[in-house]
């Protein structure tokens, strides 16, 4: 892209990438609603987590030893530093689940000096719990001291989600055929915490740094968004047709 011409087209591509951002966060944030209590650690870590249930199983067994490993490799390490030690029924004082934008720090080279865009995924969120968005880590590490019982538990929040959706094959096939796929990723600033996210199956570009700066200029901000990848709106798929189509050819090829 260059000149003019890449301008206008950035801005048709961003309206396009925005009016498909809001078609699918809100068909998204439908599915969540609906499939939350599915979602709850109750479901997975039962007595082990605070909320009146007296009975453990195997399965809440398996995933709270899970969840005590995850935790003392995170405590142990910066920027955490937190007490290894966990006393359950263990405490979530979140309700419901939350989804956050994912904004990423992209430093531009421009001569000698630097530029450092907030660069925004405007199809993928981080899905955590009620009241544990990611922003807030931030605050809440650069004031560890007094805010020590509050990280705690903001870590334990996103060690729950993620045993959580690990010990639900089933859920995470259920997300995938509905194409809002869940997966689990790790940021350098935040060590070894799982971080867990939701987004559309399309992906979406960055485009070059000229055109990134070009934007900032324009906008007057550091910030950008990509834009979608417009092939794979051709490239989506049905599991379930793909998989009664092969079927159906393994059995009466002569009928497809």
């Amino acid at each position: 892209m260059s000149g003019r011409d890449s301008t206008q087209s950035l801005l048709v591509l961003r309206k396009l990438t925005r009016a498909i951002g809001d078609s699918v966060r809100a068909q998204m944030t439908e599915y969540l609603a609906t499939l939350a209590p599915l979602l709850r650690p109750k479901m997975v870590l039962g007595d082990y987590v605070e909320d009146g249930s007296k009975e453990s199983t195997r399965r809440s067994d398996k995933a709270y030893k899970e969840l005590q490993a995850l935790y003392e490799k995170v405590a142990a390490t910066k920027p955490y530093n937190l007490p290894r030690e966990l006393t359950p029924p263990l405490r979530l004082s979140g309700s419901g689940l939350e989804i956050t934008a994912v904004d990423t720090p992209h430093i531009i080279q421009s001569g000698s000096d630097s530029r450092t865009i907030m660069v925004r995924s405007p199809l993928t969120w981080t899905l955590t719990y009620g009241g544990y968005a990611p922003t807030k880590l931030p605050e809440l590490l650069k004031a560890k001291l007094r805010a020590g019982e509050e990280l705690t538990q903001l870590v334990l929040s996103y060690l729950m989600m993620h045993v959580v959706v690990a010990n639900s094959p089933g859920l995470v096939q259920t997300f995938e055929a509905l194409h809002f796929p869940i997966v689990t990723t790790t940021l350098p600033e935040f060590g070894p915490l799982p971080i867990t996210r939701i987004g559309v199956a399309i992906s979406t570009i960055r485009p070059s740094d000229a055109v990134i700066l070009e934007s900032a200029e324009l906008t007057g901000m550091d910030a950008f968004e990509e834009i979608v990848n417009v092939d794979d709106l051709a490239k989506l798929r049905d599991p379930l047709k793909e998989r009664l189509l092969e079927i159906a050819r393994q059995h009466a090829p002569e009928l497809v």
